[in-house]
């Protein structure tokens, strides 16, 4: 800056910048103790499975894929090439990933229905889980259903 350019030295009060620093200081007291006291802190209760069966995926040669219970080997339910587009995707999603991960395909996959209502569905192989309601009741009935079937199957 030369002598003759000239400054723009905007005036902010003191009493302006003590409320803003205290607002910053209250703000994050707030938090500390939300944190360490759970006041104000929405947190969910722990689910507990109602319902659990584990799942042995086979692919047949004509594009169905059979699905039964890994305990018993009983089939649960036979899913035809263009059904249950969404049950057919999860399930391939969940497949591929243990290739990715040189996991083996032998770990059933487990569904279950929670006490809250929800259901999952996790790899035990890799340990990931899928909350199925995350794509829709619709989505999700198609994994209810095979609860259902499951149950007859035991």
């Amino acid at each position: 800056m030369t002598k003759d350019s000239p400054t723009h030295d905007i005036p902010v009060p003191r009493s302006l910048l003590r409320s803003a620093g205290l607002l910053v200081a209250f703000s994050l007291a707030a938090v500390a103790v939300g944190r360490v006291s759970g006041v104000g802190i929405t947190q969910m209760p722990e689910a507990r499975p109602v319902q659990v069966l584990d799942l042995a995926v086979e692919d047949r040669p004509d594009g169905r894929v059979a699905l039964r219970d890994a305990g018993s080997g009983r089939l649960v339910a036979e899913v035809q090439p263009g059904e249950d587009g969404f049950l057919r995707a999860t399930l391939r999603v969940m497949a591929q990933a243990r290739l990715r991960e040189g996991l083996s395909r032998a770990p059933p996959f487990r569904l279950t229905r929670w006490d809250n209502g929800t259901l999952s569905l996790d790899d035990v192989a890799s340990g990931r889980r899928i909350n199925l309601e995350a794509f829709g009741l619709g989505n999700a009935a198609a994994f209810a259903r095979l609860l259902e079937q499951g149950r007859g199957a035991s």
